[in-house]
C-alpha cells in the first residue's frame, strides 16, 4: 500500500539553500558562489592566503615546537630590540679596556738609562757639562753616579766645553754684544780660559756687529737728546759697551759738545 503524504523537501539537498532543522536560514553553504571559502581549502591556508595568522595556530607554534606526526613546526618570528647603554657603560667598556692596556704596554717599556738620557739630549745640540748635570739631576736613581758619567761622555766625545762655548758664540754674536755673551758663559761654567779666548774674539768684532744691530733698529742717527738715549739704552741692554755705543753715535755726540 503507498501511503500518501507531504512531499521530501529539497531545501536540505541544496547546496545553496538553508539546511533541515536550521530555522534562520542564514547559514550557507561552503560550496555557494556568494561564500568566500573553498569547500576543499583549509582555514589555516585562508588565513595565511589572507595574510593574517591563526591565533590558536600561533600559540600551538609558540607552546609545542613540534607535533606528533614528526614534521616540523615553522619557527617562531624573530623579535630585534635595541639594547640601553649608559655613557659610563660605554667608557667603562672597549675604552676603559683599551686604556688599561695602554698603560700595562707602557709599564712593560724598558726604562731609559741615565746615559741614554743624556746622549739624547746631547744629539739635539751642544751642551756644557754644567747645563747637562742640571738636566739629568732630576733623573738620578739609587746606584748612579752623574760625575763618573759626565766624565765618561767627555772621553768619549759627546760631551765638550770648548763646542760649547763656540757654539754659543756663533748662536749668539749676530745679535748681541760682548757683555751678554760673556756673562752666559759664566753661568754655564766653561771655565776662565774658554771665556777669556770668547771675549778676545767677540772684541775684534763688537763694533761691526754692533753698527749692524743699531741699522736694523734704527738706520738714522737720532735727533733730539731724548732719541739718542733711547738708541743708547737700546744697545746697551743688547750687551754692548759704552765705548762701542759712543763711537756708533759719534756724529750726534760732537754736535752736543759744541753747543
Amino acid at each position: 500500500m503507498i501511503r500518501k503524504g507531504r512531499p521530501v523537501s529539497n531545501a536540505g539537498r541544496n547546496a545553496g539553500g538553508p539546511r533541515d532543522g536550521d530555522s534562520s536560514g542564514a547559514t550557507e553553504s561552503l560550496g555557494s558562489p556568494e561564500s568566500p571559502f573553498d569547500p576543499f581549502e583549509s582555514f589555516e591556508a585562508h588565513d595565511q592566503a589572507s595574510g593574517r595568522a591563526s591565533s590558536a595556530r600561533r600559540g600551538s607554534v609558540l607552546a609545542d615546537p613540534g607535533d606528533n606526526t614528526g614534521n616540523a613546526s615553522p619557527p617562531a618570528e624573530t623579535t630585534y630590540t635595541r639594547s640601553r647603554r649608559t655613557p659610563g657603560e660605554a667608557r667603562g667598556g672597549v675604552r676603559g679596556e683599551s686604556a688599561d692596556q695602554d698603560r700595562a704596554n707602557k709599564s712593560k717599556s724598558p726604562v731609559r738609562s741615565l746615559k741614554g738620557r743624556a746622549l739624547g739630549y746631547l744629539s739635539r745640540r751642544e751642551y756644557s757639562r754644567a747645563e747637562l748635570s742640571r738636566k739629568l739631576m732630576p733623573f738620578l736613581e739609587e746606584g748612579d753616579s752623574l760625575e763618573a758619567l759626565l766624565d765618561l761622555l767627555e772621553s768619549e766625545g759627546w760631551l765638550s766645553d770648548s763646542r760649547f762655548a763656540e757654539s754659543l758664540v756663533h748662536r749668539r754674536s749676530s745679535r748681541l754684544g760682548s757683555n751678554r755673551i760673556v756673562g752666559e758663559l759664566k753661568r754655564h761654567a766653561v771655565g776662565q780660559t774658554l771665556i777669556e779666548e770668547a771675549s778676545a774674539q767677540l772684541r775684534e768684532t763688537e763694533l761691526a756687529r754692533a753698527q749692524a744691530v743699531w741699522r736694523k733698529k734704527y738706520g738714522q742717527l737720532p735727533e733730539t737728546q731724548a732719541e739718542r738715549a733711547r738708541q743708547a739704552r737700546f744697545l746697551a741692554s743688547r750687551g754692548f759697551s759704552g765705548a762701542t755705543i759712543g763711537k756708533i753715535l759719534k756724529g750726534i755726540e760732537d754736535e752736543w759738545a759744541g753747543d
